[in-house]
């Protein structure tokens, strides 16, 4: 069971107190990751600092940090950037001043992931004390989750294997547990895509409805038949596959023009029985069948953010069970459920699971997280290294 943490090791709350004073909203540094390499480079790690930018969004600052040169290569991942904190009029301190009130920890990025960051750092030194490592342990810290993730891990998993470094397995530390800390792990995540559709009518008068083609019933047409579908019933890893809407818009100011076409928008996560190009036949298929009944035409555009994946039960999630067994006393849950994560990219690369604090009050006001929950999660941390380092390679 858990043990207080010892006072000569990087005391976890003090440095996610440091690193949630830092504001680092997307995609501003604001020093954070500055506060990061300072408490890593004097326990050995060699860290670079990664800065990505491309056409049309703004450069993002990201940290790459390595223990060691040897293998097996064991990567503790995450990031440092924030959402906005909306009104800070109605916070109940402020969001970036780190305060502790009462044994809970207030502020943005508490539960949502910078207090996660910290635990990796901490149960590194909890870790170091039993030994030398015979392997390596990294941190891949990105600046861009809460963005358009298109300068951050994607692109820091590309350098690394220019340089020749592979990842052997992962942790993401983001808020997944339930009810207690350790109480579940990610081990996949199903695929998220945003479809936004036109439908095209022809515009006229609303008094002479034969000389046009209205779009609003045509869209709302196909509307009602996606929303019908039922696209699977779920697998023994991931729940059903689910098609929401969340727009439907014409915009027609005038109230006595038809209008020449109508506009939606909706999101699929999907399972591993799909993938994009399986959906978008689906689509295009319900839509030519409304074009055939009722006339008009549709236009579509698509934007995959993930695919569904999954790290099947093995070696890698049995030892992670163990670790957290021995310091919560029982045994995860595993799950695919929730929405889309930097694992959707490491997954390529490695064996990746999701462990981290609980995530009830990520992204509102007064986001916090107990001070204890912290603690426990860099006790978990550090008895996944010593598990991993112990034993055979995975």
């Amino acid at each position: 069971m858990s043990q207080p943490i010892d006072s000569s090791m990087i005391d976890p709350i003090a440095l996610a107190r440091d690193l949630i004073r830092r504001p680092s909203v997307t995609p501003d540094d604001a020093g954070v990751l500055g506060v990061l390499e300072a408490a890593l480079t004097p326990l050995g790690f060699v860290c670079h600092r990664l800065r990505f930018e491309a056409d049309g969004t703004p450069p993002v600052e990201n940290l790459y940090a390595r223990l060691g040169t040897g293998t097996p290569h064991f990567c503790f991942a995450g990031h440092t950037d924030v959402v906005p904190p909306g009104d800070v009029s109605k916070w109940r301190h402020d969001p970036f001043a780190g305060v502790i009130d009462n044994g809970v920890l207030f502020g943005r990025g508490a539960a949502d992931m910078k207090s996660a960051v910290a635990a990796f750092a901490a149960a590194t030194t909890m870790h170091l004390r039993t030994g030398k490592t015979k392997g390596s342990i990294s941190l891949l810290i990105t600046g861009d989750e809460e963005g358009p993730a298109i300068n951050g891990t994607i692109k820091m998993l590309a350098w690394l294997k220019a340089r020749g470094e592979r990842i052997d397995h992962c942790i993401v530390g983001e808020p997944t547990s339930g009810a207690s800390v350790g109480d579940m792990l990610k081990i996949g995540r199903r695929g998220s895509m945003n479809v936004r559709l036109k439908a095209l009518g022809i515009q006229g008068h609303v008094a002479y409805p034969q000389n046009a083609l209205n779009p609003v019933p045509i869209l709302a047409a196909l509307v009602e038949r996606l929303s019908s579908l039922v696209l699977d019933t779920g697998t023994d890893e991931f729940e059903p596959s689910n098609l929401s809407f969340t727009s439907f818009d014409v915009g027609n100011k005038t109230t006595n023009v038809i209008p020449g076409e109508a506009h939606g928008a909706f999101n699929i996560r999907f399972n591993d029985r799909h993938t994009p190009e399986s959906l978008q036949r689906t689509i295009e298929k319900a839509a030519s069948d409304v074009s055939a009944t009722r006339g008009g035409a549709f236009q579509f555009t698509y934007d995959v953010s993930g695919v569904a994946f999954v790290t099947k039960p093995g070696a890698f999630t049995d030892l992670l069970s163990g670790a957290i067994a021995r310091v919560t006393g029982g045994a995860p849950q595993f799950s695919t459920g929730g929405g889309t994560s930097d694992a959707r990219f490491i997954k390529d690369h490695c064996p990746v699971v999701e462990l981290g604090l609980c995530g009830g009050t990520m992204h509102k006001t007064d986001e916090c997280v107990p001070v204890a929950d912290i603690e426990r999660l860099t006790q978990i941390y550090a008895s996944v290294l010593s598990a991993y380092f112990a034993g055979p390679a995975l």
